[in-house]
């Protein structure tokens, strides 16, 4: 049997997504637009019923192509308003249309979203060698400074445990705890 990170507990859908997904280094800009997009939808949620609802979040958002998000209008915001297989938060609606925008900008100025993520840990992964899940922050000086340059852009549910989790996700940082069989397959990446 795998030992895995305590927070990965029993469910299949969890298991597998920390199994195959969470820390591995992401660069493709479709991908991180999709994480940032379900880190900010998660605010104030558990991140398995976001899992639960991340193939309706594909269907819903245009798979997460930001140049198609940034072009959503009022039309397409009430059907997501009464999309039931999405969090139906107004806010947080509005927030990835605005940041498909920001995002957009970004792209412009860096050439790729990657190469603005990447910059705040110089390019590769930080590797975080805890032992418990009670270690690990809930947000770091890095996130902090990520938080920080996303809201002077505009960007909308972006603090700094947000933007932390987004850096665990897309592989930032591993924040596999060290027992766990991931901690040593992602370390050698």
């Amino acid at each position: 049997m795998k030992t895995r990170c305590q927070w990965a507990g029993n469910d299949p859908l969890y298991q597998k997504y920390h199994d195959e997904e969470w820390g591995v280094p992401v660069h493709n800009d479709q991908k991180l637009f999709e994480f940032l997009i379900l880190e900010g939808a998660q605010a104030g949620l558990s991140w398995i019923t976001i899992l639960r609802k991340r193939e309706n979040y594909r269907k819903a958002f245009s798979d997460f192509n930001p140049k198609l998000i940034a072009k959503y209008d009022s039309k397409k915001i009430e059907s997501l308003l009464n999309n039931e297989g999405i969090i139906r938060n107004r806010l947080k609606i509005d927030s990835a249309v605005t940041n498909a925008k920001l995002f957009l900008e970004i792209q412009k100025e860096f050439g790729s979203f990657d190469k603005y993520l990447w910059g705040f840990v110089d390019g590769k992964p930080l590797i975080n060698k805890r032992k418990s899940l009670k270690e690990i922050p809930p947000k770091t000086e890095i996130s902090d400074a990520l938080s920080k340059d996303l809201k002077k852009r505009g960007f909308k549910f972006v603090g700094s445990t947000i933007c932390y989790a987004f850096m665990q996700a897309v592989g930032l940082v591993n924040d596999h705890t060290t027992g766990c069989f991931r901690f040593n397959e992602l370390k050698h990446l």
